[in-house]
């Protein structure tokens, strides 16, 4: 969830209080620019890994009556249906971490 302005994506508002206020935010250029931004990064701290991007895209969040966009991510192992190892899971919160700090998300 996006808590604070992101001026390197033109993202001055975070806030709202109705959710469909989030949707411009959400096709603006700026955050189309954060998701490509977040894919790059994705994919350098996924290769070799066994780990792939199965969904990456904007999402509303509800935080204390007021609605923010997020960035919806879910990763997966390759090759599997069953639940992800202890390993995967170790790996891909280092991940969300790297992207956390590096687009300066909340």
């Amino acid at each position: 969830m996006i808590t604070r302005p992101l001026p390197d994506y033109d993202l001055e508002e975070v806030g709202a209080p109705i959710p469909r206020e989030v949707d411009p935010m959400l096709a603006s250029q700026g955050f189309k620019d954060l998701l490509d931004e977040a894919r790059v990064i994705l994919e350098r701290e996924l290769a070799g890994t066994g780990l792939e991007i199965a969904q990456l895209t904007g999402a509303i969040c509800h935080d204390g009556g007021v609605h923010r966009p997020g960035i919806w991510l879910v990763l997966r192992e390759r090759g599997t249906a069953k639940e992800i190892s202890a390993s995967a899971r170790e790996h891909i919160a280092r991940i969300a971490e790297t992207l956390r700090r590096n687009l300066q998300l909340s």
